[in-house]
């Protein structure tokens, strides 16, 4: 038994936290209401993350990336989404996009399209789901036809993470209808090949990030760009959302982050009954079981994220979907306590909670909902038995 393993985080990692949080504050929490009303892509954040070379965080360094461990990039994500989820988005999904081209493209691919992702020059869009195939993802009807050298795309994705502001699209489609989860093949495209976005939704939450309608009219994408064999794109998207969803998760503490802190600070400055509203035991409880639940959130979230860098058990899609599920289901309880600490102003827009408990919101339903990670837990844990 290694004698030296802890769970505490290195200096760098918190010399790190330290150094995103700050520019976090005096760049991107001064945007977070306006990009949420106005429902806003956040240029200005991105713009800020771009310029801290955020997006190559999580990027091989072989393409222009940094290779940081995914603890370090799982903080990155935590401390956007404390000021502003939107602009967390931005950081997740063009990495999302990209993992499937460096994990199982070819090196041409990889040469092609990573570098310019991790420079932020590019982003990036997952195109999985479809109207009637969500969590069924065998159920997709967007066909991917073989013509010479290049594939027909025709078909529709839904709900769409940065449809529009996104220059690359990993695609997956069927190449053989018949074939069941089998039958699915998976491909980079080009967004100036004919994407076409047919509308975009209007969100409860993470409003500054588009999520929308991707069309694909006959597009025609270089054989080439197929990423694996025919196939494999079952396995791919899978094994893509293994190693997502724990910072799913960080996403999820990061706002419940946000939400503890801005109660902390109105529970000084509130006074009531002849005192801070801090004062009053009732509401210390509820707040300190707040950070509990994220305290331990975020435990769960760094194991399943180190699990990504090292898995030797095999344990990442069960400790995946955990960290995914009781973050996000945490982050959800904390943002609802947070508008009940703050009374009636928790309900309104002059206060931030509010917008966090929205953002808190997807993160049970996306990258799998909730529901579908207690199926993947359940059979993981049946399977080792």
């Amino acid at each position: 038994m290694d004698q030296t393993a802890t769970f505490a985080l290195a200096d760098t990692h918190k010399e790190f936290r330290r150094t995103v949080r700050q520019m976090c504050e005096e760049r991107i929490a001064p945007h977070a209401a306006e990009v949420d009303r106005d429902a806003a892509f956040p240029w200005d954040g991105f713009k800020a993350a771009v310029e801290m070379e955020l997006p190559a965080l999580g990027i091989p360094v072989a393409y222009g990336g940094a290779g940081a461990d995914h603890v370090t990039q799982a903080i990155m994500v935590e401390e956007l989404a404390r000021v502003c989820a939107s602009t967390s988005v931005t950081m997740l999904i063009s990495k999302l996009g990209m993992m499937p081209i460096f994990n199982w493209g070819t090196e041409s691919l990889r040469k092609k399209y990573v570098p310019r992702v991790a420079s932020g020059e590019a982003q990036a869009s997952y195109c999985l789901s479809e109207a009637d195939a969500g969590s069924d993802v065998a159920a997709m009807r967007c066909r991917a036809v073989r013509d010479g050298d290049h594939y027909v795309l025709s078909g529709t994705k839904y709900w769409i993470t940065n449809a529009g502001a996104s220059d690359l699209y990993t695609v997956f489609a069927k190449t053989d209808p018949d074939a069941g989860h089998r039958g699915i093949s998976c491909f980079v495209v080009e967004a100036d090949w004919g994407v076409k976005v047919a509308k975009l939704e209007h969100k409860m939450g993470l409003r500054g990030s588009p999520t929308g309608e991707v069309v694909f009219d006959d597009v025609r994408v270089p054989a080439e760009n197929r990423i694996g064999e025919e196939g494999q794109g079952f396995t791919i998207a899978m094994h893509t959302l293994d190693r997502s969803r724990p910072t799913i998760g960080a996403q999820a503490v990061g706002i419940a982050q946000g939400a503890i802190d801005y109660s902390a600070a109105y529970m000084k400055q509130r006074h009531a009954f002849g005192g801070p509203i801090a004062d009053l035991q009732g509401l210390r409880f509820m707040l300190a079981e707040m950070a509990m639940r994220n305290e331990a959130a975020r435990a769960l979230v760094y194991r399943a994220c180190a699990m990504v860098d090292d898995d030797p058990g095999g344990e990442l899609t069960s400790f995946g979907a955990m960290a995914k599920a009781f973050a996000s289901d945490a982050s959800m309880s904390i943002t609802i306590d947070a508008v009940q600490l703050l009374g009636g102003y928790g309900y309104t827009k002059d206060f931030p909670v509010e917008r966090f408990l929205r953002d808190a919101k997807v993160t049970q339903i996306y990258e799998g909902t909730n529901q579908v990670q207690r199926v993947v837990i359940a059979r993981e844990l049946l399977r080792n038995v």
